[in-house]
């Protein structure tokens, strides 16, 4: 692995690149971690109903600690707001919503996203690591689509992107597209398609950091990092 350091997105920059891909009257679940930040940046011309696996469904955006009513707070345990004809009810709804196929799209992070897109997000293995099960296994079976959003390697600068994934799994084929900081890539039956990668990388690099084949789509787009906007 090269040790150059290369720009892509920000946390808040895939956010809100994500954010525009969601589409006007999806039921959106949002999961714990940089998912949450989607939430700050849904085009105010989509009306999108976001749930959280903590029982909130009209989910608004994460608001400052200085404004923060404790008693509403997101799965992740981060104060949000709540949107006009937004409520609030226990956990055997809100898995039920999950479960019975009533969510358009679940954004989810991950450890590791297989070229068959089998999703590992829940534990490394680590045996002094404390497993988080929590309610994604249920997530990826039951909402309609699956995103993932995640950097493209690791903090040691392995790749999470792999052929298969050596972590325990959280679904097996479940994994619709995969957002990173330096590409969007489509799980499609034939493998791993490119749609977009940033314009401080090239597409052989790109591969260089990833454990699977890419394919680019032929309409492949570059984007130039230091102009996306975020509103």
């Amino acid at each position: 692995m090269s040790s150059t350091i290369i720009q892509g997105y920000s946390r808040t920059q895939l956010a809100a690149r994500v954010a525009r891909d969601i589409e006007d009257g999806w039921y959106v679940n949002l999961g714990i971690g940089a998912p949450e930040k989607v939430a700050n940046y849904v085009p105010s011309d989509k009306e999108v109903i976001l749930h959280s696996e903590n029982g909130i469904l009209g989910m608004g955006e994460t608001v400052e600690l200085a404004q923060a009513d404790w008693d509403l707070i997101n799965a992740g345990k981060r104060p949000i707001g709540l949107r006009d004809g937004g409520s609030f009810f226990d956990h055997v709804t809100s898995f039920s919503m999950m479960r019975g196929g009533h969510l358009d799209l679940c954004l989810l992070g991950a450890y590791q996203v297989s070229a068959q897109g089998d999703l590992a997000n829940w534990w490394t293995g680590t045996k002094s690591e404390m497993p988080a099960v929590g309610g994604a296994m249920d997530l990826v079976t039951g909402a309609r689509r699956l995103y993932v959003m995640m950097d493209h390697v690791s903090k040691a600068g392995e790749p999470k992107i792999v052929d298969t994934c050596s972590y325990p799994l959280t679904g097996r084929k479940v994994v619709d597209r995969i957002y990173t900081n330096l590409a969007v890539i489509d799980v499609m039956p034939e493998g791993l398609l490119v749609r977009e990668i940033v314009d401080s990388i090239d597409f052989d690099t790109l591969q260089k950091k990833t454990l699977a084949a890419l394919t680019p789509a032929a309409d492949m787009r570059v984007v130039a990092i230091a102009e996306e906007k975020i509103s």
